[in-house]
Formats: structure tokens, sequence, C-alpha cells
């Protein structure tokens, strides 16, 4: 059978999902190694390996994977640390201090002490070159090459590791970076190179100079970290397909993920999405919110028939404008600590205690207060089943941390600090969840909630309750969602275009011979890929606006509106999404719509691993019950006897009513006193609001579900 495994890198576990056709998939932890992630990928393997039956010796067992699908955060923490590369910057004379400049606008406009974030590269390593091009593409200043020598020369002597090169209205004609490129190649063979015209050539100056610096910014650990996975794959015996996570949902070949690195910078998180409609279509639902939450962030986001994608966001307030999943983050983890800001009130993170010393009722020396320790005390964690048994927590640590600094400063017993604690870090993730729905014209009550990550299920119900979510939907893998999403994820490479034209005066020969351009690209890389032409299709978005505004509308175009010359379609399909996002369209007043950007994905479908779901049973859940235990219950805000269950004996059909406990080697299921559980044909826990057992769709029993 195919052996396919997802690998997601996280700051505290790497996750791995293991999944055979026909099988249920096998989830495994192994501690991270932040100093070099993949040296975490083999130890995980290797324990793989000697967890099957027979066990088998990692030379064997890799020869049997057919694929790795890796999501990595390597380039997300080098940028969130400002650990990147050593990095310069050529660009048109006049307008190097753009970094700085940016748009302009304060960001916080009440802050007076705000200041701008630190650029990727210092003014001292930005060189602006004489030499310009009109914004159609036509040289009005020759390229002043002796001046691109000149501090390339000086670059060299400083150690530069790698260089971007961004000048205006390159995006309508690549001739003066591409003459420039050659000699950074010549002069600095070993440095990093980021083109403007490779990595967006699109629109919009500050955007483009600034995902071009990211992305050199970044380049160079994403290229050692690969070499250093492919190197260490290859030593095992791996001889399978390498695909790399990207931000936009899908994955790309390690080779491209090596040229656009910035491409990563929301690889970890990107999984999940896709993975929650996974487990949604088992209720005939398309839509769902998905978030996860790990040992320091949380993150949530949204898909409606498939995962929300945007075209620009930042990352450490740095601006990057490549597609990418709308996941919104906050610093919201197990590990994140609890304090009292100035005016005596209780804050959940954003700092984390992490890995390392990790929270105080780990053991490894952290004192600090944070959630998980919150968690212990309120019950929800047995310290002698954490991680199946594999580790013991110090409840009395977790203790000592909460009285010393929330419980007596506040004048509260450790009970009732640990469960502020818990309410204020899901309001906190409440919050987030908003970000992604009602800021985005969605209500969340109409949306089931995929909670992910180890912590996850122990805050859901309680997010749910404060955003009056009916439906939950809990799966058995929903400690390693990501890395599970990641085996359903397709390659996907996209492309842009700037194509500036009111719709009344297209010149459709224009259009579609560009349309064809960037088909054929998509067509060459996927090709590349080892993908069959019949796997292969292509996905069209336009940039939309009207006349005199000043951000677009990204609306899905299929390719026969374009063929047959179709204004009156694509106007009808931005009028609509403009209506949906801002609650208002300027289609009665026949307003002009122009076109901006051309966006196209090419897509390559892969191999998906297919589950055979469950036949339903008796509801009767008795054999599955562990016992009882004393924990917190939100609704009466006091402590009660709760059953608990073992999740691993629990099967399709089985039933439990609020509140109680299910536990799992790698999560732990928290059922509020308002919401009663059922599990459905793939393993999952769904949990409804007590009374809406309409909203239960039962799963066929006795199908191959594709992933």
């Amino acid at each position: 059978m195919s052996l396919k495994i997802g690998i997601d890198v996280g700051g505290t576990f790497t996750d791995f999902v293991v999944a055979r056709d026909g099988e249920p998939p096998h989830i495994y932890k192994t501690l991270s190694t932040p100093a070099d992630p993949s040296i975490a990928v083999v130890e995980g393997l290797t324990q793989i390996a000697a967890a099957q039956q027979p066990p088998l010796s990692l030379a064997d067992f890799a020869r049997s994977i057919a694929t790795i699908v890796h999501g990595t955060t390597v380039t997300t923490n080098a940028t969130l640390t400002s650990t990147g590369a050593k990095c310069a910057l050529l660009t048109t004379a006049g307008v190097r201090d753009a970094l700085e400049m940016r748009r302009g606008v304060r960001e916080e406009q009440y802050n007076n002490r705000y200041t701008n974030v630190k650029p990727l590269v210092p003014r001292s390593r930005r060189a602006g070159i004489a030499g310009r091009l009109d914004r159609e593409g036509k040289e009005v200043t020759p390229l002043d090459l002796d001046a691109v020598e000149q501090a390339l020369v000086a670059w060299r002597a400083e150690g530069v590791e790698a260089v971007a090169v961004c000048f205006m209205n390159s995006f309508a004609n690549p001739a003066h970076e591409q003459a420039v490129a050659d000699r950074v190649r010549r002069a600095l063979p070993k440095a990093y190179l980021s083109i403007s015209t490779d990595v967006l050539p699109s629109i919009r100056f500050y955007e483009r100079v600034s995902t071009t610096a990211l992305n050199a910014y970044v380049g160079p650990k994403l290229e050692h970290y690969l070499e250093q996975l492919v190197g260490r794959l290859d030593s095992a015996g791996f001889s399978g397909l390498l695909l790399i996570m990207q931000s936009n949902g899908g994955v790309i070949s390690p080779q491209a993920a090596r040229d656009k690195a910035a491409l990563t910078l929301l690889s970890g998180p990107a999984g999940g999405p896709g993975a929650g409609l996974f487990y949604v279509a088992a209720h005939g639902q398309h839509r769902c919110i998905t978030t996860d939450m790990g040992g320091t962030s949380f993150e949530a986001s949204i898909a409606v028939g498939a995962p929300m994608v945007k075209n620009d966001g930042k990352i450490a307030r740095h601006r990057i404008a490549l597609p990418m999943l709308d996941i919104h983050t906050i610093g919201a983890g197990g590990g994140s600590i609890g304090w009292l800001d100035q005016g005596g009130l209780l804050r959940m993170g954003p700092q984390s205690a992490g890995a390392d010393p990790g929270p105080a009722c780990y053991g490894r020396g952290g004192t600090l207060p944070t959630t998980t320790d919150a968690n212990v005390v309120l019950g929800y964690l047995d310290p002698e089943f954490f991680a199946g048994g594999q580790m013991r927590l110090d409840v009395a640590a977790a203790r000592r941390a909460i009285e010393q600094h929330i419980a007596k400063p506040m004048g509260l017993t450790i009970e009732q600090a640990a469960a502020g604690m818990y309410r204020v870090a899901c309001n906190n993730m409440a919050q987030g969840v908003r970000e992604v729905t009602i800021k985005r014209g969605f209500d969340p009550r109409e949306f089931p909630l995929i909670p992910g990550g180890g912590a996850g299920p122990i805050h859901g119900c309680l997010i749910c309750s404060e955003l009056e979510i009916p439906l939950q939907i809990v799966p058995r893998e929903a400690s390693v969602l990501c890395a599970f999403g990641m085996l359903m994820c397709e390659l996907r490479h996209d492309y842009v275009r700037t194509f500036v034209s009111r719709l009344e005066g297209v010149d459709w020969s224009r259009l579609e011979t560009l349309v064809e351009t960037m088909s054929a690209e998509g067509a060459r890389a996927l090709a590349d890929e080892r993908i069959a032409s019949a796997r292969r299709r292509v996905e069209l978005r336009l940039d939309c606006r009207y006349i005199k505004q000043y951000h677009e509308v990204s609306v899905p175009v299929p390719l026969d509106v374009v063929k047959r010359h179709d204004a009156a379609a694509i106007a009808g399909a931005f009028h609509a999404e403009h209506l949906r996002l801002y609650g208002y369209s300027l289609q009665a007043e026949r307003s002009p719509v122009e076109i901006i950007n051309i966006r196209l994905q090419a897509v390559g479908a892969t191999d998906r691993p297919t589950y055979r779901s469950e036949a339903a049973g008796s509801p009767d859940a008795s054999a599955a019950l562990k016992g009882q235990r004393k924990v917190y219950v939100a609704e009466r805000n006091a402590f009660a006897q709760v059953p608990v269950y073992d999740g691993h004996r629990m099967h399709c059909g089985h039933r439990i009513a609020g509140p109680a406990l299910v536990e799992q080697q790698t999560t732990a299921i928290v059922i509020s006193d308002g919401y009663d559980c059922v599990v459905d044909a793939l393993g999952s826990f769904v949990l409804y609001a007590k009374g809406r057992e309409d909203l239960v769709a039962s799963a066929s029993s006795d199908l191959e579900v594709a992933a």
C-alpha cells in the first residue's frame, strides 16, 4: 500500500501523521530540535520505524515511504526573531528608503510612542541605482551598471549573504532587473538572489520591494535547512517524493521552495483549513472555522468550499504580497504566560514559556504560570497521562506558579486564578476567530468549529459558547491537524501579471495572451514535478475595483468567460463579491469597473490517502469509561465530578452527555455543560449544543472517504 507521511515542525513538538490507503491514520510526536529541525524529523521517522509490526530499521522504513509532505516554520521563525540573512538591496535611485517610508500611514494612529518596524535591510546596504522605466516599460534613463558594480564590491567585502533587486516599473519590463541580476551572479555567486520580477511581477512598488526583501531575508536560512533535510533523508534511505507546504495551502518541490522562500512563511499552519473541510464533509457541510492551538500561538482560519486566500498580509509587521491562506495568528498557546498589567488586570500572553523551560508543570525549571498550568489545576489534564504517560506533570509546581504570580496579587484562590486564566485565554482565542469571520463578512454561528493542536480541544467549548457556535467537530487527529491536512494538499504555483484596463475597453487579445503565457509557465512547473497533463488544471482570478478606488477585490473567473469576452460576467462577479465584503455595490449606478491584476494558479492533483469509515454501533459508551475526576465546569463556575472516557476506545455511534472529559494520548477534549457528544463515522467527536441533535448528520457507514 502507498505510504504517505505528513510532517509539521512546531516550536515544541514535531508532528507526524502516517497514512496508508484504507487504514486509519497513525499519529506520532517527538520533541522539536530548534537548532536543526531536520534532526527531529529523522528522530521521529526512526521512532515510527521501530513502532511498526514487525519493527523496521530506519533504512527499510524510509525506502517504503512514497511521499513526505513537510511543513516548516524555519522562515516564519527567522522573521519573527529577526535572525534572517545579511541582506542588501539594489533599487531605483531616489526610492531606497521605501522600506522605511512604507505607505506613510501610522499603524497605531493614537500611540505617540509607536515606531516603525526595523527594516530587514539597513540603509547602509541599500543602493539607489540611476536608471528608469516608465509605466509602460519603456526606458527613460539608461541603467548605471558601474554603480551596481561599486555596490557589489563593497557588499562582497562586507560578507553579504543575500541580494534583493527591485526597480520601479520593472513589472512592465524586466530588462533592467535581469541585467543587474547577471552582475550579481558573477560578483557574488554564493549569495541568495531575489528578483522582484521573479517573486512578484505586479504593480505597487512598496509591496513589491517589501516582498522581494523578505524573500531575500529568509532565503538562505530555508536553503540551508532544505539541504540539511534532504541530506538526512537521503542518508536514511528515503527515495520517494518530498513536497514542501507553502502559504497558499498547496505544496511545491524543494527546489521551488528554495527559489521563492517567502512562499513558506505560513507553511506550518497552512494544512489546517484543508483538514477541516475533510472532516465537515462527513456531515454534508462545505464550510468551517479551523483553529490550531500550539505551545506558543493560536491560529484561526475560515474555509468556504476551499480555504480562504488573501493576496497580501503582514508577518512581524513586514508587508508581503504573495497569495497566502487567510490565517490570523495571536500569541495564545499552551505556553502563554499569565501576568498582571499596570492596572492589575489579568493578561495571557503573548509572551510564552516555549519548550525550554516550558510551563511550570513540565518540571524543567519554568516558574511562570501558563495556560497549561491552569489546565492542570482545573483538572483538564491528567498529570499521569500527559502525552500518553510519557511525561509526568508537576501539579505542585503549577499551583506554586499561579499562586505566586496571579492568585496572591489578585486576592484569589489558586483555583479561582486558574479559572480566570482559562477564561481570558479562551476570550483571546474567540477574538482571534472574530478576526477571520465577522471582519470578513461571515457569521461564525453558521460555521462548525474544528479545534486543532494539542491544547485546542480543551478550549473549544468555551470559544464556541462565547461566539454562540452550536457545532464543534474534534477529529481524532486534532493534535496533529495541520500535519494531517498536508496529506491532502495539491501542488500549486501562483502567477500574477499587472493588466490595467477598464472592462468596457479590454484588449481581449492581450488578456488572452497573458493568460496563455501564465498557463504555459504553470504547465512547465508541473511537468518538472512529474504531474501528468490529465492531472493539471488552472484557476483564474482577476483583481478588480471601481474607478478611483485604491483597494481591489479578487474574483474567480472561469477561463471560458475570458475566451468569450464576457465583460458582463466579470462585472457581475465583482459587484457580488464587493457587496458581500463591504455591504454595498455600485452596480445600479453602473459605476465603471477596471481590472488591475491577472492571477493564475496552476494546480497539480496528488495522490490522496483514502480512509474507510466505521459502521455505527450502540450509543452506549460505558465500555470506554475510565472513571471520574474533579474538573472546573465553566458554565457553573464551579468544580464538579465528571466522567472521564478513553477516546481510543470510543467508536462510531457512542454518545456522551456533557459535562465530561475524553482523553487521548495526544490531547484531551473538554465537553462542557452546554454540549453533548457523538462519535461519527470518521471517529471524530462531534460536540453539539444540548437539544440541537439536528445539527449532526450521520455519515455513511461503509464508504471509502478520499482525503
